[in-house]
Formats: structure tokens, C-alpha cells, sequence
């Protein structure tokens, strides 16, 4: 799994449309506020077009991509924090995200109402910031309160809980998102089990339509607020994603995208932002019958990688043998790799680069 991002915004700003579009689902997606009651979830492949050229090389049939998750969660409006709208029921689904892909609207449109009246890009993303770091507030004014009952003779950890909790409430009431604060990490460990809303970090996608497209004056205001808030952005136009997404082939999909002046299609835009967003890359294995893509943290070492496939790859660890993607292209295989002596036998602190391929091996 690559990671499981929230889609959240204010009512009819084009999410469950996006999320059709990214899932190729069709769950509602009508012009009324609170359309969507249950999350949805959807499991979609991660694009990488190495994946295929490798099976081509190794003489695989089967490919098995790496894949993430969406879930189209409830639009928010001002008072979800205290239960308005659908409140704090759909606030608990956010908790379970890695990421939150906020929507907001950039678009005109009299057909489709606006839940203020009128489009506010920056307007629309305070409102659902400030209802998420409420809701963080409610959390972390509850946990203090516990923490300090006990932490006069408490452990350490619950002295140190305790110090964290009070900068978190700090931040809090001055209206910034726990991630502005840079816990270390240390810290982080602390209230990790607190799951806060705000502590998750954001892409904001600007949702046009079809003119604005690649982004537009509404959009340019969306992109320079991610600047400041030191987050991801990512345009889309969620009616045409919809559109593309209905075409049965691939070429179809090409020549429409190639109509439209795209590269390629959002989904490919919103899960490489959310990548880069979460600090994550692809490293690849081969056989015995199956080319197959899993997702790790930039920086994770071999005995990490190893536990992704299973826990017995990991405890049982002797070393990895490595070719980068190039080096595995560029000899034709993992045989002409092994005739070239570029086949590289590394240990388990040797740090995984995007696009190896590995071969582990242990024993337990």
C-alpha cells in the first residue's frame, strides 16, 4: 500500500467528482451539501511506467503495481468542530488518513451552489483549518488534562507528554496547524496516538474548470496560500478527470488528454504530489513470476525495505543485491548485470534509492 489520503473540503467543491474521476467509482455526486453521508474508499494502482518495462525485460506476464488509498470524507462547514453540519463523526475519518488532499472550488458556476454564496478560494480553506484545528484543540485540552493528573509522579514519558501537549495547545490557540511547529521527532512519537487533524500534512487542490485549466487567477491564490502554509499543490479540473475516466482504453484516454492540452491525467498529478508530499519512492522486485512495485520512505534502509515484503525478509536479513533501474535497463537483466559485475551486494544499512531493484536474501 502506498498511503491513504483523506479528501476533504466545504460542500460542492468538486469532491466526489474528484474521487470518481481518481477512482473510476461512481459514487454520488449530486449539487446539495452533505451528498456524501458515508465515506467512501477507493484503492487505485500507482502509475509507474518502469513497472512494464521491467516485466518486458524479465519476461514477466503479471505486474503488480504499488497502490494507494482515497476516501471521499463528508463536506465540512463552519461548526463541524462543535457537530454542525455532519460534525466530529466525520472529523474520526480524517484521523485514519496519512494525508488530507483539501479540495477547494475554483471555478464559476450559477448551476452549483456555493455553500457561503460566493467562491472564496482562501475564504473556503480557512474555514476548513479552523474548524480541524478546533477539533485538534477539543483533542489536546482533553489529553492535557489527563496527562497532567499524572505527570507530577508519572514516568518521564508522561513529563515529557505533558511539555508537548502544552506547545501543541499554544499553537493551537493561536490558529496554526500542528505541523508549523516541526515536532521532532521525538516528540511526534509522543502524541502519536492522538492522530491530530492539523499534524497531517496537506495538498491543496485547486478544482477548475475546463478554461482555467492548467490553473487560473482563483487558483494562483490557492497555490500561494500552500507557499505559506508550507504544503503541496495540485491543479485538477474534476469534470474533466470524470469525463476521461468513463473512456475504456487507454488510447482513448491519450487522445482526449491530448485534446485538452494535458499531459496526463490528475490522478497521476495528485498521487505523485502526495509522494513527494509524504516523502515516499518505489523500489522493485522480480520473480518468480511477477514484476512488482512497493512503496518505502525516502531514506529507508535495505532491512526495511525487506520488512515491506515480510517480517521474515527483515529478522532474517544477510544482505540485498541491487541494480538501479538504468543499470538493470541498460544490461538487459538481472544476467547481464551479473556478466557486467554491476550487480551490487549491500548490507542492511545501505539506503534504498527510488527505482532499485532487489533481490533479498535471507534466512530464518
Amino acid at each position: 500500500m502506498g498511503f491513504k489520503c483523506g479528501i476533504v473540503g466545504l460542500p460542492n467543491v468538486g469532491k466526489s467528482t474528484l474521487f470518481n474521476a481518481l477512482t473510476r467509482s461512481s459514487v454520488s455526486a449530486e449539487n446539495y451539501p452533505f451528498c456524501t453521508v458515508e465515506p467512501n474508499l477507493g484503492v487505485v494502482p500507482v502509475p509507474d511506467d518502469r513497472i512494464s518495462r521491467l516485466a518486458e525485460i524479465a519476461k514477466m506476464s503479471k505486474t503488480v503495481p504499488s497502490s494507494m488509498s482515497f476516501v471521499d470524507i463528508a463536506g465540512l462547514v463552519e461548526g463541524a468542530s462543535q457537530g454542525e453540519g455532519l460534525g466530529n463523526r466525520f472529523l474520526s475519518h480524517i484521523r485514519e488518513a496519512d494525508a488530507i488532499a483539501h479540495v477547494v472550488r475554483c471555478f464559476e458556476d450559477p448551476n452549483v451552489a456555493h455553500v457561503s454564496g460566493d467562491v472564496s478560494p482562501v475564504s473556503d480553506i480557512e474555514t476548513i483549518n479552523t474548524e480541524l484545528v478546533l477539533a485538534d484543540l477539543e483533542t489536546a485540552s482533553r489529553a492535557e488534562s489527563q496527562i497532567r493528573k499524572v505527570a507530577r509522579v508519572g514516568t518521564k514519558d508522561d513529563k515529557a507528554l505533558l511539555v508537548v501537549l502544552e506547545k501543541i495547545l499554544g499553537s493551537l490557540d493561536r490558529n496554526q496547524p500542528i505541523r508549523a511547529m516541526h515536532l521532532a521527532a521525538h516528540e511526534a512519537q509522543l502524541v502519536r496516538d492522538y492522530r491530530f487533524l492539523t499534524e497531517k500534512p496537506v495538498m491543496y487542490v485547486a478544482n477548475v474548470d475546463e478554461g482555467s485549466l492548467p490553473g487560473g487567477i482563483l487558483a494562483d491564490r490557492v497555490r500561494d496560500y500552500s507557499m505559506e502554509d508550507a504544503s503541496e499543490f495540485v491543479v485538477v479540473c474534476s469534470k474533466l478527470e470524470a469525463e476521461i475516466a468513463q473512456l475504456e482504453t487507454e488510447y482513448e484516454r491519450g487522445e482526449f488528454l491530448a485534446m485538452a492540452g494535458l499531459e496526463e491525467p490528475g490522478l497521476t498529478r495528485v498521487i505523485r504530489t502526495g509522494y513527494r508530499l509524504l516523502g515516499l519512492h518505489h523500489f522493485f522486485t522480480i520473480g518468480p513470476d511477477e514484476v512488482r512495485a512497493w512503496t518505502i520512505p525516502i531514506g529507508a534502509l535495505a532491512h526495511t525495505a525487506a520488512g515491506k515484503i515480510h517480517t521474515d525478509f527483515q529478522r532474517g536479513f544477510i544482505r540485498a543485491e541491487v541494480a538501479s533501474y538504468d543499470t538493470y535497463v541498460a544490461h538487459d537483466g538481472e544476467a547481464g548485470c551479473r556478466d557486467a559485475g554491476v550487480m551490487r551486494s549491500e548490507g542492511k544499512e545501505y539506503e534504498i534509492a527510488d527505482g532499485d531493484v532487489v533481490h533479498f536474501l535471507f534466512n530464518v
